[in-house]
């Protein structure tokens, strides 16, 4: 990388460090202190995991930097100010925080959620009503279709999008995620995980984020804390160096079993080709045209893609003899992977849906599928390189 090139990723980075220097919080009529003597060094732009066993302390140190928790001692600092000095109010309008639930307000509108804080920072109506817009659009929520509906409206994992929406309104640096993806099921957690780092592709925010599930650590961060009784660091260091070199049997109990295929979680789907085999077709194009496409081809199945150029269904040529439009023909997708997903998730996809999957872009456009051909030579090359460990 050249220095213009290191000036230019420096300038595209709206995070900022965090530094915490020896937090500690005690409680009163407690021994042991929830957390003891902690320092680490988050980096501007990255995605720091915190992962330990329940009760470790991981919540409680995340929440001191923002202060929901006040430290009993120690010296913490965002972006080189000292965040202890600030009133806490004004601390937490700057430090997006998303929780599991998503904890929006169930008698606001979706868009009335978004705007808190920018409202609270005084910001006019236009700003914000574009704001609300730009946001919803950014995490993949069409605002003409989900602007005025209340969460009880929404599935599990629109509120969680609605959720990071509302932390992100007001442009933080810092963004605090408290398992915020715990709550749903399997398929839309890992749908979740996909848009967290798609968005943080866009945005470059500081974000600190706590689980106690090691497989999302691993897909999301660019550094894991393990953390111990306490909030011990137990190692503190990049995903795959804890896979290749676990600092003690403790951390490796955390790995567990099969680390040369938790290496599935380290590879995207960005990473491997993607084919561009499948005959796609535009929700609106006559089904004439796309059966005489298909004969033409010698290929059973079209993929059918909105407006937006997002894959919708797949439709059988035999499905097309008494289908009038695009739009019902066929079956709905059940389930897409994006160039950011993991090659784990591709594998699940493809295992659910008994074949290829189609991949998005950054926007939920058609990029190409995936095959179960090109994941499992991946599996075998790394098995290859690491040895069998499964």
């Amino acid at each position: 990388m050249t220095v213009a090139d290191q000036t230019a990723e420096d300038d595209a980075v709206s995070g900022v460090e965090i530094q915490l220097e020896q937090v500690t919080k005690r409680y009163p009529g407690q021994k042991e202190p929830a957390v003891a003597d902690f320092t680490m060094t988050v980096p501007a732009g990255k995605i720091v995991i915190f992962v330990g066993p329940s009760g470790c302390g991981k919540t409680t140190t995340m929440r001191m930097i923002n202060r929901l928790i006040e430290p009993t001692s120690g010296r913490i600092t965002i972006g080189g100010e000292d965040a202890l000095s600030l009133n806490p109010d004004e601390l937490r309008r700057k430090i997006g925080y998303a929780i599991q639930q998503a904890g929006l307000f169930p008698h606001f509108t979706v868009s009335q959620n978004i705007a808190v804080v920018p409202g609270l920072l005084g910001w006019d109506k236009k700003k914000i009503e574009d704001r609300v817009e730009e946001m919803m659009d950014l995490v993949g929520l069409d605002p003409a279709q989900f602007r005025d509906r209340y969460p009880r409206q929404l599935s599990g994992g629109q509120q969680q999008r609605v959720g990071v929406a509302r932390a992100l309104a007001a442009d933080p640096p810092v963004l605090l995620m408290d398992e915020p993806f715990g709550a749903v099921d399997p398929i839309t957690r890992g749908n979740l995980q996909d848009e967290l780092l798609r968005l943080q592709t866009e945005l470059r925010k500081t974000i600190v984020f706590v689980t106690h599930d090691f497989d999302e650590a691993v897909k999301l961060g660019d550094k894991i804390a393990v953390l111990g009784n306490s909030s011990t660091i137990l190692q503190y260091d990049t995903p795959d160096a804890i896979l290749a070199n676990p600092a003690d049997d403790t951390v490796a109990g955390f790995v567990g079993a099969g680390a040369s295929l938790k290496q599935l979680t380290l590879l995207r789907v960005r990473d491997v080709e993607v084919k561009n085999e499948a005959l796609t077709a535009g929700v609106d194009e006559q089904i004439a045209d796309v059966r005489e496409k298909l004969a033409k081809q010698r290929i059973p199945y079209v993929l059918v893609l909105d407006q937006r150029r997002r894959p919708v269904r797949w439709a059988h040529r035999r499905d097309l003899t008494a289908a009038t439009s695009l739009a019902t023909a066929g079956r709905p997708l059940g389930d897409v992977v994006s160039t950011q997903s993991t090659l784990q998730d591709a594998l699940e996809a493809m295992l659910a849906e008994g074949g290829a999957v189609p991949v998005t872009g950054s926007r939920g456009e058609y990029v190409g599928t995936i095959d179960l051909d090109t994941v499992m030579n991946t599996i075998q090359q790394l098995r290859a390189e690491h040895g069998d460990e499964s």
